[in-house]
């Protein structure tokens, strides 16, 4: 399987970044990923917080035990 580049917590900063006011073609480029990542990503993790995010490993991690 290929490892992630990117953590949930830079995933949920970059959509608040475009949620602020950025492109997501200036966003897309400055992390090095394609603009339908970004629209995936977005579609995935819109409207989580920080601690929300945490939680979400968390639970996860758990299923991925069991």
């Amino acid at each position: 399987m290929k490892s992630k580049r990117f953590s949930v917590e830079q995933i949920v900063s970059a959509i608040k970044k475009h949620e602020a006011g950025l492109s997501i073609a200036e966003i897309a480029h400055k992390m090095g990923i394609a603009e339908g990542t970004f629209y995936a990503w977005k579609k995935k993790y819109s409207g989580l917080e920080s601690g929300q995010v945490r939680e979400l490993k968390q639970l996860r991690e758990e299923n991925e035990k069991l």
